[in-house]
């Protein structure tokens, strides 16, 4: 709800605020007094772009600030936390122009962009102007139009519920099912590479050992004669060298007796002796080891050779490498054989969805139909009291097959605005006062069910007089009792119905001969006074005084 409205150093306006009923308000004035200054001003609110042609004083910012009471406004909430702004009890919005030209949005004292001003204001405000075709061309709303009529609200949020989780589940069926293609296209050649390394049967460090031995084989023969001239030389020569040093300690063994100091030499040469012969057992025990076999050789460079060719194929440089390609290639493939069945159970759980959505659908698109020619009539019969008795609304429900948002049903508003049978799209056949009056008639029809923003009516009275400015008013009155209203209005028939009545006057600035915008609030008085003026002129007659009297006069007496 709109509560408040701040102007300042706009057009001709230099300061002016609006303390708003929260039912319906009514704006008159003069010709070019600056009504529709206000409503140019809010429409900054709204996040329309400005300039600094609208600059009183050149050297001060202009500012427009509203104050809206938003703490019950689950949709606006929701909207403020998605763009990360605080949610308060009361929302400040305020738009500065700057002398330089530079323009700022702020909701709350936080900066925003104007796209994000547009989005959230939406939802605080309707403004219904000649040529604003906002409303009647966007299609959520004339399905809560008719859903609302049909009492079938709850059943649509319900659907559109159920819809949203079809279109994420079929979203993700559909990404799967693609990553599933693109992966199939790997999987062949992946399980290739697989085969390919299992076939291979690499052991932890094969290759590296193999190596090793490999480069042995290859010089087993100077390994084995080098090996063979050692342990001759210890054990087997014609003086082999670890009989010499046998000697050897048996003689200074012998005298330990006589020269104590030999006993130290014999300890060294006795360890120097066990040295050697262990020296010898081991080269006898390498010759051994070392295998000639030419069989052996060739097998050893073929796992070497397809060892080396898998690692260059894959840009790797250890057997350890191989093996960890080994084990993340069946990973994967272990991985993507759980899709399939995934996308089974998915596409199971979508074609439940689906019947259920189609079941829910067809329950609203019957309860529409019902409701159709009920509401059709209502709006006719509301048109001709509102001065467009040649008009002929008609609302066509057709079924599709296609899942939508609304459910399967093609919705149309047709209007046909002078008996012609031609019946068009409403925003192409009514005028612009035509369509503001139309919407007013939907809105009064559907006041009860729907939730709306406050309502801005701009020129709903174009054209019309008398009766049908009576009923006119009538149907702003009521849907003020269940929605906020203003309405900028020039006859008193509608200006009779409002609940608060502001009175937009031009007067001189003090001390100065530059016009501006004066506003009053009316009490119950000049209500009368002004209403008079607008039947019967500056001077009105006292049937006029008499007749603005009773079109003040509320049901509760109150004048």
């Amino acid at each position: 709800m709109l509560q408040k409205l701040y102007i300042r150093n706009y057009a001709i306006i230099d300061e002016l605020t609006l303390d708003f009923d929260p039912t319906m308000n009514v704006i008159t004035g003069e010709t070019g007094a600056g009504k529709s200054i206000i409503l140019g001003a809010l429409s900054l609110i709204l996040g329309e772009r400005a300039d600094t042609s609208v600059l009183i004083n050149r050297n001060e910012k202009s500012i427009v600030e509203a104050v809206f009471h938003t703490k019950d406004n689950a949709a606006f909430n929701r909207l403020l936390q998605a763009a990360d702004l605080d949610v308060e009890d009361h929302t400040i919005i305020r738009r500065e122009i700057n002398p330089g030209g530079k323009s700022r949005a702020f909701i709350n004292d936080t900066p925003v962009t104007l796209s994000v001003l547009n989005q959230l204001s939406s939802v605080l405000v309707e403004l219904h102007r000649q040529f604003d075709l906002h409303a009647i061309e966007q299609q959520d709303f004339l399905y809560d139009v008719i859903d609302a009529v049909a009492d079938t609200l709850e059943e649509r949020h319900r659907y559109r519920q159920l819809f949203q989780d079809y279109k994420n589940d079929l979203n993700t069926y559909q990404q799967l099912s693609v990553s599933q293609q693109q992966w199939q296209k790997e999987a062949d050649y992946k399980q290739f590479l697989l085969e390919e390394l299992e076939q291979a049967n690499l052991s932890p460090d094969e290759l590296e050992t193999a190596a090793t031995t490999l480069k042995q084989l290859g010089h087993a023969e100077q390994i084995m004669s080098s090996l063979n001239l050692v342990y001759h030389g210890l054990e087997t020569a014609e003086q082999p060298l670890n009989q010499e040093l046998k000697r050897m300690l048996q003689q200074l063994q012998g005298l330990s007796s006589v020269l104590p100091e030999a006993d130290g030499l014999a300890q060294r040469m006795e360890s120097a002796l066990l040295e050697l012969e262990d020296i010898a057992a081991e080269t006898l025990s390498l010759q051994e080891k070392v295998e000639m076999d030419p069989a052996q050789l060739q097998l050893l460079q073929e796992r070497i050779d397809m060892g080396y060719r898998l690692l260059k194929k894959h840009g790797l440089n250890t057997t350890t490498e191989l093996l960890q390609l080994q084990e993340q290639l069946q990973q994967e493939l272990n991985e993507r054989s759980g899709v399939t069945e995934q996308l089974a159970a998915l596409q199971k759980t979508i074609d439940q969805q689906e019947q259920e959505l189609r079941r829910v659908a067809g329950t609203l698109s019957k309860h529409r139909s019902k409701a159709l020619p009920v509401f059709e009539q209502q709006i006719n019969n509301l048109l001709k009291g509102i001065g467009m008795p040649d008009a002929l609304l008609r609302i066509t429900l057709t079924a599709t097959s296609t899942l939508h948002e609304q459910g399967t049903d093609e919705l149309h508003f047709l209007l046909d605005a002078n008996k012609s049978g031609n019946f068009q799209a409403v925003q192409k056949a009514a005028s612009g006062g035509e369509l503001s009056r139309i919407m007013l008639c939907i809105k009064a029809l559907t006041a009860k069910a729907l939730h709306l923003p406050t309502l801005i009516f701009d020129e709903i009275d174009t054209g019309i007089s008398g009766e049908a400015a009576q009923q006119v008013g009538l149907l702003l009155q009521d849907l003020g009792q269940y929605h906020q209203v203003v309405c900028i209005t020039h006859l008193p028939q509608v200006a009779g119905k409002g609940s608060k009545h502001f009175f937009v006057f031009k007067s001189a600035g003090e001390g100065t001969e530059q016009i501006k915008t004066r506003l009053r609030v009316l009490n119950a008085e000049e209500r009368v006074t002004i209403i008079a003026q607008m039947i019967g002129g500056d001077q009105p007659s006292r049937a006029a005084i008499e007749h603005a009297r009773e079109m003040v006069r509320t049901p509760s007496g109150i004048a």
